[in-house]
């Protein structure tokens, strides 16, 4: 955030406007807004310039030390974390469900027992017993049973992401063949029949394409070192082409 957005911010505060409106004012989404002036004195107290000093202490202070780079790979920062867990609310996951999400994510090896998500997020067992079981049933993460500990062992592994497109193209899937049988039923002449087929019919084609690609690209998983995304560098396979029909 620039420094003349944190003035806007100010000015909005002094003129009384809320913060989904200054969000808008900004086209940043309102959880940022709210984050930033919760931890920079709140709605009384918020002061632009004194706000992007913090700001700019707070990330040298989170900068990696020259230490890491001996081997030791950088954790993300409390603000990357949060950041992390607002897009992945917006999308429309829980926020509960996102925060073991996302610590489950961020851990080296990918594995955390119910006991260590709820110590590490300082929530209930109740509150991750929940999350994880959503987590289990979008394919998200599985579950494992560590026979010395004798509990269970929840993991994200690299094939957990072709699952969860798995799960959500079923799901999907299911949705349009309802639409399709209720328009069958309502008869070719009814408006809300026709409506009815053509939302089953496109969700048919997009799920049956999703899966497609999702097959064809799943080999990237399975790299040992994949590098950096696409656009820094790494070289994308040739893609397929477009099976008859879908043209």
């Amino acid at each position: 955030m620039t420094q003349q957005e944190r003035r806007r911010i100010a000015a909005g505060l002094a003129h009384g406007l809320s913060y989904a409106e200054i969000a808008r004012r900004l086209d940043r989404p309102t959880s940022t807004i709210s984050r930033e002036i919760a931890r920079n004195g709140g709605a009384h107290a918020y002061r632009p310039d004194r706000a992007h000093r913090a700001t700019a202490d707070r990330a040298h202070r989170a900068a990696p030390a020259p230490s890491r780079a001996a081997g030791r790979p950088r954790e993300a920062t409390g603000d990357e974390i949060v950041e992390i867990v607002e897009i992945a609310v917006r999308s429309g996951m829980p926020r509960m469900t996102a925060r073991v999400h996302v610590d489950l994510l961020l851990s080296e090896d990918g594995r955390r027992t119910a006991a260590e998500l709820a110590r590490r997020l300082e929530v209930s067992p109740a509150s991750v017993s929940v999350a994880v079981n959503f987590l289990l049933q979008q394919g998200y993460v599985r579950r494992e049973r560590d026979p010395h500990r004798r509990r269970d062992v929840y993991v994200v592994d690299d094939d957990a992401w072709y699952h969860s497109i798995v799960v959500s193209v079923r799901q999907t899937l299911a949705s349009a063949h309802a639409a399709i049988d209720a328009a069958e039923a309502l008869g070719a002449d009814n408006p809300a029949a026709r409506r009815l087929a053509k939302a089953g019919a496109l969700l048919e084609r997009v799920v049956h394409d999703l899966k497609d690609s999702a097959d064809h690209w799943r080999p990237l998983l399975s790299c040992a070192r994949l590098g950096p995304p696409a656009r820094q560098g790494v070289r994308r396979p040739d893609r397929p082409a477009a099976p008859p029909g879908r043209r």
